[in-house]
Formats: C-alpha cells, structure tokens, sequence
C-alpha cells in the first residue's frame, strides 16, 4: 500500500487540479456565451438590413 505521506500528496494534487479546472471552465462557458451573443447580434443587424 502507499505510504500515508504518498497519498495524502497525491489528495492534496487532485484537489489543486480541480480548484483549478473548474474556474477555468466556467471562464470558458462565460466567454464562450458574450461571444454568442455578439454574433447574434451581428446576425441580428444583418438581418434587419
């Protein structure tokens, strides 16, 4: 088995990588929505010409 110091290191490393990727896809999805919502702006002024 691993030794208590391993895996306490290896809980502490999981916790880090999902502290870190959960902001960083909710950044995206924000991003990603203001980018739609401009192009259907766009779209929406184009239309309307």
């Amino acid at each position: 088995m691993l030794d208590t110091a391993i895996s306490i290191k290896y809980m502490l490393a999981g916790y880090a990588v999902v502290l870190v990727l959960i902001p960083a896809y909710l950044a995206s999805l924000v991003l990603r929505r203001r980018a739609l919502k401009r192009k259907l702006q766009d779209l929406d002024e184009l239309a309307k010409k």
